[in-house]
This record gives C-alpha cells, structure tokens and sequence, in this order.
C-alpha cells in the first residue's frame, strides 16, 4: 500500500471487470432502482435503453466492489511483506458522474482508475485527498460510465530523524 506522497499523476489502476447478468440487474433494481426497464425485459426492450438495463447506481456499485476489493488485497500483500498498511479514509464526494451508455444484461464492464492529483489537507494533519478519474468500459472498449472521485488518503508519518518527529525532543 502506498501513502499520499508515493502517487503520481497519470498512474494507471486496473480495478476488473464486472459482468451484469439479468438476475443481478433485476435483484439490483427490485432493491434500490424499480424502474420497469431495469426490472422486466420486456419492458426495457420498449425503452429507450434497448433491452433491461443495469441501474446506473449498479454500475456505479460495482466499480465500488473492486475498487475495495483491490484495497483488500493490497492490504493483504503489505501484511505478507510484514508493513504495516496505510488505511484509506472516506470519500468527501465525487463531480461529474455519468451514465454515457447503457449497460444492458450480459454485458461485461471493464473498470479503472487513473490518478489525476493528490494534495495535503490543513483541516487534517496527516492526511491529504487523492482525485482520480474511474471509468467503465464495455466490451467493444466504449466508455459507458465515469466520474472524478476523492477519497481521503494518509500521508507518510514524520521519521525520528525528521525535524518534529519526535514529541519528546521537538525541533
């Protein structure tokens, strides 16, 4: 796992992919989106989607499920090595979420995350906010959902040998 300071810009995640069968879609929407075109095939077909299309909010979720995913694993390789992993704090929000394509049932959704800058907090010592750009795409490689998230980060702690890190023997 890496702290605040260690990314940079332009860096590259590859989160996965998602396939959404129609069960998934209709249990997804009889639970947070009934909608007729995201709960009956039928009627999605009469839509303007096509055919029974995933929530947006479900294609949204499952970019979160790998997202923490991929958090679970990195978490789980710096325990291995024997570090002792910095833990992500919550998200403040997010800007510009879009659905650009619909995501009908069948349809395998490739994610990814690509850091577009990180700063320091005042409000935090100690932590700071990475902005990334997530993006879904489908299987002919069509963008069909992004959004810029922010997610509160850790900085790296001081080290004894910096000035103030020690609260015995400040600078």
């Amino acid at each position: 796992m890496r702290y605040l300071e260690d990314f940079r810009p332009g860096t590259v995640v590859e989160l996965g992919a998602w396939t959404f069968t129609a069960e998934e879609i209709v249990a997804f929407a009889r639970d947070y989106d009934p909608q007729p075109f995201h709960l009956d095939a039928a009627a999605g077909e009469a839509s303007l989607f096509g055919g029974l299309a995933a929530s947006g909010w479900h294609v949204a979720c499952a970019w979160m499920r790998l997202w923490i995913d991929l958090q679970a694993r990195e978490t789980e390789r710096a325990l291995a090595r024997g570090e002792e992993p910095p833990v992500p704090g919550p998200s403040p929000g997010f800007d510009d979420m879009r659905w650009t394509k619909p995501v009908l049932a069948g349809r395998t959704i490739t994610y990814r995350s690509t850091l577009t800058g990180g700063r320091t907090t005042r409000s935090r010592p100690g932590w700071g906010i990475l902005d990334s750009l997530n993006e879904g795409f489908d299987e002919t490689g069509a963008r069909v959902f992004h959004f810029t998230g922010h997610v509160m980060w850790p900085c790296r702690p001081p080290t004894a040998t910096e000035p103030g890190a020690d609260p015995d023997h400040p600078a």
